[in-house]
This record gives structure tokens, C-alpha cells and sequence, in this order.
């Protein structure tokens, strides 16, 4: 009975621990919003929620949020598939680690907007958000990878070479299961930053749909409400597929 009250009482305070903090900052918006006076610089929590009730009524929300998430998965996709690759590379190559690493180092270090107007120049435009998602997700990917392969377990290599298992089935059985945690872990991190490139990249070099050119058409026609409205959406957006990747990994990894 005591562990089925305190299981109560957790399942009680989990939504007290969201929707506390939620209503304390959406009363900070209002307080803020009316100490300014002027929706044109702030427009409060209602009016942002009205006018966001009213973009998704509409099928340009949809199709711009639609063709968002695929140029972020699409970036997400082959930044991590490239990722991999490399940190095999470099973790079992000598000469690969010397030409690689440093190029990948520097991607790191390179500001986004700075690759997003180099892109602009070789890329078509509704290409350029998943190219920069990519290069975004790369060197994380990579990182994590790199990390846990400096790290396995040489006792589970000697194992495996004793008993001659073929390259494949030593990557099978022996590296991927080792990898998920910290693949799981670069992933998370990585489609962060693939979500905000993406949107980013979207608002300097807008294609025809996709919500960072909705954010653009919102600043230069001063319709704050609708800028506040589209940050909305993506900071939902982002906040639920991340959860809903986070369950993903968390059962790859086979964690409760």
C-alpha cells in the first residue's frame, strides 16, 4: 500500500513539475507584455496562442511545418550516416585520422551563418537547410562515436579475434552493442542542432515552404504576433519530437 502512495503521489507531482514552472513564465510574459503596452514589440501569451490557433487552421502551416521536418531529418540522416563513417575511418586508419579529423574539427569550430552563405553559393535554396542540418550533425556524431571507440572493451576485441569472428559479425556483436549509449547520446544532441540550423537557414535563405520563411515574412511585415506565434511552433515542435526520439533511443539501448 505505502509503495502504491508514493507511486501516486510521483504520478501527481510529475505534472505539477511542468505545469508550475509553465504558468510562473507564461505570467512573466504577461507582466512583461503589459509593462511594455505596445504588442508591435511584445505581444502577450494570448494573443500569440489566438494567432497561433489560427495559423494552424491553415494548410501553408502545415505544408511549411511538413517540408521543415523533412529538411531537418534528411539533414539529421546523412550527417549521422556520415558521421559514423568517419569516426570508423579515423579510429582504424592512421592517415584517415590525420587528413580527417582536423577537417572535421574545423566544422565544429565554424560558425553556422558563416557555412549557410558559403552553401548559398554551390547549393540550390531548398537544398540549403538539410545541407547545414548535416554538417551540423556530423562532427557531433563523430565525436560521440570517437569516444566510444577509444574506449571499448580490449578484453571483448581479444575475444573476438580468438575466436576469428569476420570483420561483420565483430561489428555486430561486438562494437554496435558497446556504441548505442553514445550514439543515442550524439544523436539527441545532434538533432538539436539540426532543428535550429535547419530553421536558421531557412530564414537567410528562404524556399518557398518552410517555416523559417514564414518567420522571415513576419519580420519584415513587423507581424510580431505571428513571429512569436511561429517561435511557438517550433519550440513545441522541437521540445515533442526530442522526447519522442529520446523514447526512441532509450528503447534501442534497451533502458527503461
Amino acid at each position: 500500500m505505502a509503495r502504491r502512495g508514493r507511486a501516486g503521489e510521483n504520478g501527481m507531482k510529475r505534472p505539477l513539475k511542468i505545469l508550475v514552472p509553465l504558468a510562473f513564465w507564461l505570467l512573466v510574459w504577461a507582466l512583461a507584455s503589459w509593462a511594455v503596452g505596445l504588442e508591435l514589440l511584445l505581444p502577450g501569451p494570448l494573443a500569440v496562442g489566438r494567432r497561433l490557433l489560427a495559423l494552424a487552421g491553415r494548410l501553408d502551416f502545415w505544408l511549411s511545418v511538413g517540408a521543415t521536418l523533412g529538411r531537418v531529418f534528411l539533414g539529421l540522416l546523412w550527417g549521422a550516416l556520415a558521421g559514423a563513417v568517419l569516426a570508423f575511418a579515423t579510429h582504424f586508419s592512421t592517415w584517415a585520422d590525420r587528413l580527417i579529423s582536423p577537417a572535421v574539427r574545423v566544422v565544429r569550430a565554424t560558425p553556422v551563418v558563416s557555412f549557410i552563405l558559403l552553401v548559398y553559393l554551390w547549393a540550390p535554396r531548398s537544398a540549403i537547410p538539410w545541407v547545414i542540418s548535416g554538417l551540423m550533425v556530423l562532427p557531433v556524431v563523430w565525436g560521440a562515436l570517437s569516444a566510444g571507440l577509444d574506449c571499448m572493451d580490449k578484453n571483448m576485441l581479444e575475444f573476438a579475434r580468438a575466436y576469428r569472428f569476420s570483420r561483420l559479425k565483430t561489428l555486430k556483436i561486438i562494437y554496435f552493442p558497446a556504441l548505442r549509449p553514445q550514439l543515442a547520446a550524439g544523436l539527441l544532441t545532434a538533432f538539436g542542432l539540426a532543428w535550429k540550423s535547419g530553421v536558421a537557414a531557412e530564414v537567410l535563405c528562404p524556399p518557398l515552404w518552410a517555416i523559417g520563411s514564414r518567420i522571415q515574412q513576419a519580420k519584415l511585415g513587423l507581424e510580431t504576433p505571428d513571429l512569436f506565434a511561429w517561435t511557438l511552433a517550433i519550440v513545441a515542435l522541437s521540445l515533442a519530437l526530442e522526447g519522442l526520439l529520446r523514447r526512441g533511443l532509450e528503447r534501442g539501448t534497451g533502458r527503461d
